[in-house]
């Protein structure tokens, strides 16, 4: 079974959505190639498309949707007969839309399982030649079946020196990698994509996987790692095992994860234990600072939170990386100047990164 993973868009990281299926497929007798149109081009991939019994696109996030959209065309005049799959937290949500463009099996959540179980469903479809089309899949279009997570197998991916770097002063550039120590998130945020598919849900990825995927990563030259859990405190006790264990290994590398305004002063506890483990900044989704509009997106913090918040990182000796959605059905010019006042008001330090 020949399968063809491919990565339009992951932020300038290197794709753990390829890197963690492709161990999965491997496993189970699959010849895979893995292509991240980030930082390689289709052309480089035609005889491996050619010859692909499934090809499937990771979708973590509608970027990567859109771009693989306007790939649909490209991809089936390569190859007209193959499976053609969709995986990822865009991928359930967008399912009509997907199946228009000619998408056989849509997977959601924890994929891999998925993944796996279709490619020997096909290979022994091969095997018996079997002709008759199925109605419709027999994977779970959206799965949160606790799995036991393999080690990702990065091999034959772009160097990790092909990715965004951080720049922590002029001149000096770290390489950085990026893996994950847990999906899904247990709050319900009205604005954030992961709950239509996770529901309030997280699952955990086991530490011995994250910790050696780091050590690979470590011996292929990263000397930073952003951790891309959508909230590094839903499970406060498996992530900061992690990092001390990761600190202890390799006392200087550092990384960066993101987490939840209300975690972060429930957990303020833990942030010294951050600073001390190389934690360079933490990314939060504060989104307004609006208590109104905060509401409506079911936040579960508020404007007076936010401020607390950076008091208590400037304290710890921490840097904070607030995102906002700066324009929203409810933006003012008021709110937006509001805004804009309050970024200076709070006084933020100096950036200690930024993305390169």
């Amino acid at each position: 079974m020949n399968v063809v993973l491919i990565s339009t868009y992951e932020l300038g990281r290197q794709p753990f959505s390829l890197s963690s299926p492709a161990v999965w497929l491997r496993r189970v007798g699959c010849k895979v190639t893995c292509l991240d149109l980030a930082v390689q081009r289709l052309s480089e991939c035609t005889n491996a498309l050619a010859a692909a019994d499934l090809i499937a696109f990771s979708l973590p996030m509608h970027t990567a949707t859109r771009l693989a959209a306007g790939l649909i065309g490209k991809v089936k005049d390569i190859n007209p007969t193959a499976h053609l799959c969709f995986y990822g937290l865009y991928a359930p949500v967008n399912e009509p839309y997907l199946r228009k463009l000619g998408g056989d099996t849509i997977l959601g959540g924890e994929f891999e399982e998925g993944l796996a179980s279709l490619a020997k469903r096909l290979a022994a479809k091969a095997a018996s030649k079997e002709l008759m089309i199925e109605a419709a899949q027999r994977e779970p279009l959206i799965s949160l079946s606790r799995q036991k997570f393999l080690v990702p197998d990065r091999s034959d991916l772009p160097p990790l020196e092909s990715y965004a770097h951080l720049q922590m002063a002029p001149g000096e550039m770290k390489t950085v990698g990026y893996t994950e120590a847990s999906r899904g998130c247990k709050h319900l945020c009205r604005h954030c994509p992961i709950v239509p598919v996770y529901n309030g849900a997280f699952r955990v990825v086991q530490r011995a996987v994250v910790l050696e995927d780091i050590r690979l990563q470590v011996a292929r030259g990263a000397q930073h790692v952003t951790f891309g859990d959508p909230d590094f405190f839903n499970g406060p006790t498996h992530a900061v095992a992690i990092v001390k264990a990761l600190h202890e290994e390799f006392p200087e590398l550092t990384y960066d994860v993101t987490i939840k305004v209300e975690h972060l002063l429930k957990h303020k506890e833990h942030l010294g234990t951050l600073r001390d483990t190389g934690c360079l900044f933490v990314t939060s989704a504060v989104e307004s600072i609006d208590n109104r509009v905060l509401q409506i997106y079911d936040k579960n913090h508020t404007r007076e939170d936010f401020i607390e918040c950076v008091q208590v990182f400037r304290e710890v000796g921490l840097q904070i990386y607030p995102t906002f959605v700066i324009f929203s059905p409810w933006t003012s010019l008021e709110s937006y100047v509001d805004l804009l006042h309050l970024l200076v008001d709070v006084d933020f330090p100096r950036p200690r990164g930024c993305w390169s």
